[in-house]
């Protein structure tokens, strides 16, 4: 549906949505500057439970955050036995990059899908598809030691993945109903559930593979061991995730008064000077062929790439690596990424502090360059585990998992949400979702390739240059992403 605003009417628009009381005179530029903050709330066919105030409905926007919670869940829980369970199934590092990168594989497939249906079915029906298609796909996880072959824990993961795309989905809703100036704030909080549900859950993970071991218990057809109860117990945790969808979250239209000089609302939104200058800015041509919009836009994606390539190439080699490298076991180095993450949710709790402080592109360059650090603490590691102390793969994980990428990458999202501004933002939040989950299949599968057949110093080169440019082209661009996120 979408929000019909008469601009002939003259008479004050009354909506519980955005409440405004204007008393005496306003100045014109208090009034633009509002109308734009109004306006950075995209017109279309959107549903809300957060207001230009803040949080409107706590039990809707606990029950959202609770959707991107299990999506990432579905990584974290299975992270500590990802490795014991490819070696089980007779798989090589290969594999695991296989396995890893058919989740984002999923992802990219059905993040874009999810993105647009959440602008034209509205957010409930969507998440209700997802969180429907995440339970089955946990439930098929479960299957993989009966079945006992990796092709279909790669099927697996590529359902899992599909099932948990509906981060377009509600990182749009997030943008969509928070104003430009609010945005990174409300993102970071979504973005710190979400990043917990990938970091700090692998505790739980490395609990479960702690208390079973190597132990099996068969209750009927079911099949429990290390390996499956995480699957069953996210089955269970999405399947209440949809009961609440089906009966609690509600769908509420958003209505956007915008102001005159008068204090009374119309249908037009009045744009300030700035804002016009700004339009005519995004809309010149750059030596690419695209407008300076599109451009920043596709800037953004590749830094999405970038901050996600790296991740993904930890979260590949991280567990085998702590075994290989450092003598750990898989429920120590599980345990570390765990605390690290944990950390790093509190970082992203800040980051409303830290946007006050700092721009989105100091932030990005920041974390990217923590995250070349990580990798150069873990450069050049003796082939003798004995030789090689354990405080140096705690670093780097420190350094990746509770600095370098969260800070570094929720500035992205940020900061391309605030480029996209008034335009509907569900189908290109799924596009930004698809690039992060494109880095992912590529580098877990490039991880797993350079691994087994050159060196892991030598992934770790290629992803420091790949950062390093990335850093660049920032720091070169800064202005003009500056300006259009305004």
């Amino acid at each position: 549906m979408s929000v019909n605003i008469n601009s002939n009417s003259s008479r004050s628009v009354t909506t519980p949505y955005v409440s405004l009381e204007i008393q005496g005179g306003p100045s014109e530029q208090a009034i633009h500057d509002k109308n734009d903050d109004l306006a950075s709330l995209a017109v279309g066919s959107l549903t809300s439970t957060q207001t230009a105030d803040g949080i409107n409905d706590l039990p809707g926007y606990i029950i959202i955050c609770a959707v991107i919670l299990i999506g990432d869940m579905s990584r974290g829980m299975m992270f500590p036995t990802m490795w014991p369970l490819v070696e089980s199934l007779g798989g090589t590092t290969v594999t695991l990059g296989y396995a890893v990168a058919a989740y984002s594989l999923g992802r990219i497939m059905s993040s874009p899908i999810f993105g647009a249906w959440s602008t034209t079915m509205g957010t409930k029906k969507t998440l209700q598809y997802s969180t429907g298609l995440l339970t089955l796909a946990f439930f098929t996880y479960a299957q993989i030691p009966k079945v006992g072959r990796p092709f279909f824990l790669i099927f697996s993961q590529t359902l899992v993945g599909a099932g948990s795309g509906s981060s377009g989905a509600t990182r749009a809703f997030v943008a969509d109903t928070t104003a430009t100036r609010q945005r990174t704030r409300y993102i970071a909080i979504t973005t710190a559930v979400q990043y917990g549900g990938f970091t700090m859950t692998p505790f739980l993970g490395a609990f479960f593979s702690h208390i079973l071991q190597d132990e099996e218990y068969q209750l009927g057809i079911f099949l429990f061991n290390k390996f499956t109860v995480p699957a069953y117990f996210m089955c269970i945790l999405s399947s209440g995730v949809f009961l609440l969808l089906s009966t609690v979250f509600v769908e509420r239209q958003r209505h956007i008064p915008i102001l005159s000089l008068t204090g009374r609302s119309t249908g037009k939104p009045a744009k300030s000077s700035k804002r016009t200058m700004i339009d005519e800015i995004a809309n010149t041509t750059t030596f690419l062929g695209l407008t300076t919009y599109d451009t920043c836009l596709l800037g953004c994606m590749l830094l999405n790439f970038a901050t996600k390539g790296s991740i993904a190439s930890f979260e590949t080699i991280g567990i085998n690596y702590a075994e290989t490298q450092f003598g750990m076991a898989a429920e120590v180095a599980g345990s570390i990424v765990a605390m690290c993450g944990t950390v790093g949710v509190l970082s992203l709790l800040c980051m409303a502090h830290l946007s006050e402080t700092f721009t989105d592109v100091q932030l990005i360059t920041g974390g990217m360059a923590v995250t070349i650090g990580s990798m150069l603490s873990l450069l050049f590691v003796s082939e003798d585990t004995q030789d090689n102390e354990t405080w140096r793969y705690s670093l780097a994980m420190f350094m990746m998992y509770s600095v370098g990428y969260p800070i570094g990458h929720t500035a992205v999202i940020g900061l391309f949400s605030k480029i996209v501004g008034r335009r509907k933002q569900g189908a290109l939040m799924g596009w930004f979702s698809a690039s992060g989950s494109a880095a992912r299949i590529l580098c877990a599968i490039i991880t797993g390739y350079v691994t087994n057949y050159a060196s892991i110093d030598t992934l770790f080169l290629i992803l420091m240059a790949i950062l390093t440019t990335a850093i660049i082209f920032t720091i070169t661009a800064r202005k003009t992403l500056g300006l259009l996120s305004l």
